[in-house]
């Protein structure tokens, strides 16, 4: 069964907003002066989760996934 755009972008929005907060948290602790090995550990955070919804985007409409070598 084909899923519609509405259905696939509903369907992501719980790993997106994940992103988005993660991202928000990186900022915080640069604006916070956190010390700069959590700033990295977050900052790393955000990049893996948004990668994520990208490959779930990708596969989701029938794109090729990135595969780790």
């Amino acid at each position: 069964m084909k899923q519609t755009l509405t259905g696939l972008i509903e369907a992501g929005e719980p790993l997106i907003q994940q992103a988005i907060d993660a991202q928000r948290r990186y900022h915080a602790a640069q604006d916070s002066g956190r010390p700069a090995q959590e700033v990295e550990r977050l900052r790393l955070e955000a990049e893996s989760l948004y990668q994520a919804v990208t490959e779930y985007q990708l596969r989701s409409l029938g794109g090729p996934a990135r595969t780790l070598h």
